[in-house]
């Protein structure tokens, strides 16, 4: 059985909601755990399917897993390094966080290629990179990753794209290796100072996350912790732009507003009204916005994970905009489902152009991807009739309880099992 969702649209929003904890930052900490000798509480854990893939992973491992109320209990004393080759690591391409942890534990890990949302070419190479130049060697047959070390020891690794899976993955590598290690021109998005705090919570010793130089200095073992995870930034901005496409006054709360500085900017620029508190977000109706031109970059950037969501707030504005992305030249299926609900929408070689302000009628459309899912749901609010969104597990991935929190805000949106 699958599930589809549908949504009533034209019913303007209005409350508040809270953002759960962060996606990208939960998928990182939860592999992280394993390097610990002792039980590891992680809390504020989003209620989505990527943790409970995590999660089997971890129980592959014979890792005890233990949820209970937004907390997740790792406890790692009787890991088994086993094979990762079951179906689930190709479910989500976080599972690569486990070559890192497991590197870093035992000196050698054999894991299937991991999967997850096909954004264009995603290569792995720097995260191999890396490994390499700390000792590891690498070999890639049948679809499968065998590492192995007799010793990692720390270097000076240069990553010629700031790539945010492969300052992590190395980061976890080195803290046990001999000596210094130092990753220069590193990723600097929040999501990699909230692992290194929980590293350093353990007992490593990593210095310079969020900046373009992180420098891990080795040590001999890691004890257990307690750590809180960062709001998701993401889902934080896709209720932002949601509000600002379709809510009267609507509060997002759990925010850390300098996370997502680059999208705000954007919105007050397109003639928002925006009330930008410490730790909440106020949007309140703003009629004659206009068009914007958009450019996604590496943090602290805009992010090419909000570009989908904004898309569709740019079919209702007075003008012609350009989304542009630099990350994944290949994210702009979304456009095609747009295209389907009535939007006037050109698909360029990594760009779109959106011609606004355009009518959107309900339809049956489908999520290829994560974000493109948060970029229909918003659509589906908008539009006349009712839109039903199909292969929604993409949403499951990212956003937690989408649909509670959506109906205390006033939308009408359901969900039904297909076969």
């Amino acid at each position: 059985m699958r599930e589809i969702i549908k949504i009533e649209g034209g019913h303007r929003l209005s409350g508040s909601v809270k953002v759960s904890g962060s996606k990208n930052a939960t998928v990182a900490l939860i592999p992280a755990a394993v390097l610990a000798g002792g039980p590891v509480t992680i809390s504020g854990v989003p209620a989505i399917a990527d943790v409970d893939s995590l999660s089997e992973i971890l129980r592959i491992l014979n890792c005890e897993v233990t949820e209970k109320n937004e907390h997740l209990i790792i406890d790692p004393s009787g890991m088994k390094n086993v094979p990762l080759d079951a179906d689930v690591i190709t479910k989500l391409r976080a599972s690569y966080y486990f070559m890192g942890a497991l590197l870093g534990k035992y000196g050698y890990v054999r894991m299937k290629m991991p999967g997850g949302c096909y954004l264009g070419p995603r290569p792995i190479d720097l995260h191999i990179k890396g490994f390499e130049a700390l000792g590891a060697s690498v070999e890639y047959e049948k679809g499968c990753y065998t590492i192995r070390a007799e010793k990692l020891v720390g270097t000076k690794i240069f990553l010629d794209i700031s790539s945010v899976g492969a300052t992590i993955n190395i980061m976890m590598a080195a803290v046990y290796a001999e000596g210094r290690t130092i990753i220069e021109n590193a990723a600097k998005e929040p999501e990699i100072i909230d692992v290194a705090t929980l590293l350093n919570n353990m007992g490593a010793n990593i210095r310079g996350a969020g900046t373009n130089v992180i420098t891990i200095e080795g040590v001999n073992e890691l004890q257990g912790c307690y750590h809180e995870i960062i709001p998701d930034r993401i889902e934080a901005g896709t209720f932002v732009i949601m509000a600002a496409a379709c809510a009267d006054e609507m509060r997002i709360n759990n925010v850390i507003p300098k996370h997502i500085e680059a999208l705000t900017s954007k919105l007050q620029e397109m003639g928002a009204d925006l009330d930008i508190g410490i730790d909440s977000i106020l949007v309140r109706h703003k009629a004659g916005m206009h068009a914007v031109d958009v450019t996604t970059k590496p943090y602290p950037g805009f992010a090419t994970d909000l570009q989908q969501p904004l898309t569709t707030l740019l079919t209702q504005v007075e003008g012609i905009s350009e989304v542009r992305d630099t990350i994944y030249a290949e994210r702009f299926k979304h456009c095609m489902e747009l295209q389907r609900m009535g939007a006037d929408i050109e698909i360029f070689n990594g760009k779109c152009t959106i011609k606004g302000p355009s009518r959107l009628y309900g339809d049956r459309v489908t999520a290829t991807d994560l974000r493109c899912g948060a970029a229909l749901v918003i659509a589906g609010l908008l539009a006349e009739g009712w839109t039903t969104i199909h292969d929604v597990y993409h949403i499951d991935r990212g956003y937690d309880n989408i649909d509670g929190k959506l109906q205390a805000l006033g939308g009408v949106i359901r969900r039904e099992k297909i076969d």
